[in-house]
């Protein structure tokens, strides 16, 4: 399957998150797009992720370790590792979760 990211339908996942969602049977992979100040509560999930900043400085605490994503950076998060996050300034951000996100679908 071939398609255009921005012809993707965007969804706001939640407040400040907006992001498109590309699927696959086995990962899924989501093009976000974060309001300044917008806040990723702590959570985890049975998904393994990377996040990788392309725009902005986004604030990250995996486990117990927080760290300052700047573009071209990017971050491995565990199968069920608490995490959560702040966006310092507007980003866009690229995260891989596997297995399939079925929740974004």
């Amino acid at each position: 399957m071939i398609q255009n990211i921005s012809n993707i339908e965007q969804k706001e996942i939640q407040k400040g998150f907006k992001g498109r969602f590309f699927h696959t049977n086995s990962f899924t992979i989501a093009f976000w797009e974060i309001e300044e100040g917008a806040i990723l509560p702590e959570h985890s999930h049975i998904h393994e992720q990377s996040t990788q900043v392309i725009e902005g400085k986004l604030e990250m605490v995996i486990g117990n370790i927080s760290t300052i994503l700047a573009p071209g950076m990017i971050a491995n998060i565990p199968s069920n590792v608490i995490h959560s996050g702040k966006a310092l300034t507007n980003c866009k951000v690229t995260d891989v979760f596997s297995p399939t996100r079925e929740d974004f679908k």
